[in-house]
C-alpha cells in the first residue's frame, strides 16, 4: 500500500491511497468465502454453493463490503504512516472497485491544530466588584410583602382602578356564538396583571359595582387556539364587587411569618447572605469566561472548521430547545438564527479553540482529573441535587458520561490555575467590558 498527503487549505489534508491488485483480490476472496459459509441457496447445502453462484447473486453487496474493509484498514494505516491525527470523519472518494485490479481512494479530513501555549500566567483580566445594593434588598422585601398580601373587600363607593381585584360576571361570544370556556360568574381578576386578552382589563377600569359594559375586542394574532387567532370577540361584563390587596407591615411579625426568623434584621441578613452567595457564583463564572477568553486571545490557534460546525449546531439546537419552551415558533427561530448567525459562529469558534488550549495546558501543568477528584464531583452533585448517590454513580458508570465529567473537572482545574496566576483588576459592574455573547 502506498499513500501520499496533500496539504489543503488551513487544517485540511487529503490522503491518497493506492492498494495493489493482490490485496484487493484477497479482500474479495475473504468476503466471498464468508458469504458462502452462511448462504442458504436453493439446490445447495449450506456452505456448499459454488463461488460463481455467490458472485452472481451477491456481487454488488460484496463490492460494497470490500470497499469498507479496504478503506477502514488502509485509512488507519495511512494515518499512522504519515503521523496524522484527524478530527471528525473523513470524506472518502473513489471511482470504483474490480476484482484483480488495484484500488485507489482518497480521504479528506482536518487535523488537530498544532497547539503551543506560550502565555498563560499573568493574564490581565477584569473582575466585577461584588456589591449588594440596599435597594435590591428592599425590592426583595417588597416582593415578600406582596406575596403575603391579603385581599379584602372594598366597601367604599368608588370606581374600579388599576391594581384592584375586580369581581365580575362575564359572557364571551364570537360571531354571535358562545365562546368556549369564555363565561364565568364571580370571577376575581387583578387589574393590570394581564391575565386576559389585551383590552379586557383596561375596559373594566372606571366601572362601579353593579355597572355592566360591552367590550368589543380582538384575539391576538398567533393565539394558542388557532381558530381564534385574530378573531373579533365580544364580552358582556358586570362588576359585582371590588377587592384590594393590603400589604402587611414590614416588621418583625412579617419576618416570623415567612420563615424561621425572630426579627426583620434576621430576614435582611439572610437575604443579604443569599444574594452574596448568588452574586459570588455569577461573578466567578463570569471571571472564568474572561480568563479563558484572555487565554485564547494570547495564544492564537486554528479551529478545525468541522468541529466549529458541530459545536455551532449544538449551540443552535440547545438554544432552539430553550426558545420553544418560551413559545418561539419555527419561523421566529429561523429568523433569529439567521440574524445572529455570526454570534453562533464566533461562540462555537471560541469554544473549540479554548478546548484545545485547556487540553494542552492540562498535560503541560499535570492537571488531568484524578479518579478521586471525579468521585468528589459526583458527591458534590449528589448534595446539590438531592439525587440518590447510587443512581448518580450508576449514571456516571457510562464511559461516555464519565469521560465528559473527567474533562469537565480537568477544565475546572486548569481554569482555576489560570485565575490564580492572573493579574486581576476589580471594577464596578458598569465599567466591566462586555464579553462576546453578552
Amino acid at each position: 500500500m502506498k499513500s501520499t498527503v496533500d496539504k489543503l487549505e488551513g487544517l485540511s489534508r487529503k490522503i491518497n491511497v493506492e492498494i495493489p491488485a493482490d490485496k484487493v483480490q484477497q479482500a474479495f476472496d475473504k468476503v466471498y468465502k464468508a458469504i458462502q459459509k452462511k448462504a442458504n441457496i436453493k439446490g445447495f447445502r449450506q456452505g456448499k454453493a459454488p463461488i460463481t453462484t455467490i458472485k452472481s447473486m451477491y456481487g454488488e453487496q460484496v463490492k460494497s463490503d470490500v470497499v469498507n474493509d479496504l478503506v477502514n484498514e488502509a485509512y488507519s494505516s495511512a494515518l499512522e504512516q504519515n503521523s496524522l491525527e484527524p478530527v471528525g470523519y473523513p470524506k472518502i472518494s473513489f471511482q470504483g472497485i474490480e476484482e484483480g485490479k488495484g484500488f485507489n481512494f482518497s480521504a479528506e479530513f482536518e487535523v488537530r491544530p498544532a497547539v503551543e501555549v506560550k502565555k498563560f500566567e499573568g493574564l490581565a483580566v477584569m473582575k466585577e466588584k461584588l456589591e449588594i445594593p440596599e435597594d435590591r434588598i428592599g425590592s426583595i422585601l417588597e416582593n415578600i410583602r406582596t406575596g403575603q398580601a391579603e385581599t379584602v373587600t372594598v366597601f367604599e363607593d368608588r370606581a374600579l382602578h388599576d391594581g384592584d381585584v375586580a369581581v365580575i360576571d362575564f359572557v364571551g361570544t364570537v360571531g354571535g356564538q358562545p365562546l368556549p370556556n369564555g363565561s364565568a360568574q364571580g370571577h376575581e381578576l387583578e387589574i393590570g396583571a394581564k391575565q386576559f386578552i389585551e383590552g379586557f382589563e383596561e375596559g373594566l377600569v372606571g366601572m362601579k359595582i353593579g355597572e355592566s359594559r360591552t367590550l368589543n375586542l380582538k384575539f391576538p394574532e398567533g393565539y394558542h387556539e388557532a381558530s381564534l387567532s385574530g378573531a373579533p370577540v365580544t364580552f358582556e361584563a358586570k362588576l359585582t364587587g371590588i377587592k384590594k390587596k393590603v400589604l402587611p407591615e414590614l416588621n418583625d411579625e412579617l419576618a416570623k411569618k415567612v420563615g424561621e426568623f425572630q426579627t426583620l434584621e434576621d430576614l435582611k441578613t439572610r437575604i443579604r447572605q443569599d444574594m452574596t452567595e448568588g452574586e459570588t457564583k455569577r461573578i466567578t463564572e463570569d471571571m472564568k469566561n474572561r480568563v479563558v477568553r484572555a487565554l485564547v486571545e494570547a495564544n492564537p490557534v486554528d479551529a478545525p472548521r468541522s468541529l466549529v460546525a458541530q459545536q455551532k449546531e449544538t449551540l443552535i439546537q440547545d438554544f432552539k430547545g430553550r426558545m420553544q419552551q418560551q413559545g418561539l415558533n419555527d419561523n421566529e427561530f429561523a429568523e433569529y438564527t439567521k440574524k445572529w448567525d455570526k454570534d453562533f459562529e464566533d461562540s462555537a469558534t471560541f469554544m473549540v479553540k479554548s478546548t484545545f488550549l485547556l487540553d494542552n495546558l492540562a498535560d503541560k501543568l499535570d492537571l488531568r482529573a484524578k479518579p478521586a477528584e471525579v468521585d468528589a464531583k459526583i458527591e458534590e452533585y449528589g448534595k446539590q441535587s438531592g439525587i440518590d448517590m447510587a443512581r448518580l454513580r450508576e449514571f456516571y458508570a457510562s464511559q461516555e458520561r464519565r469521560s465528559r465529567l473527567v474533562f469537565q473537572v480537568t477544565e475546572e482545574k486548569v481554569v482555576n490555575y489560570l485565575i490564580g496566576k492572573a493579574k486581576v483588576t476589580e471594577v464596578d459592574k458598569d465599567k466591566l467590558p462586555k464579553e462576546a455573547g453578552q
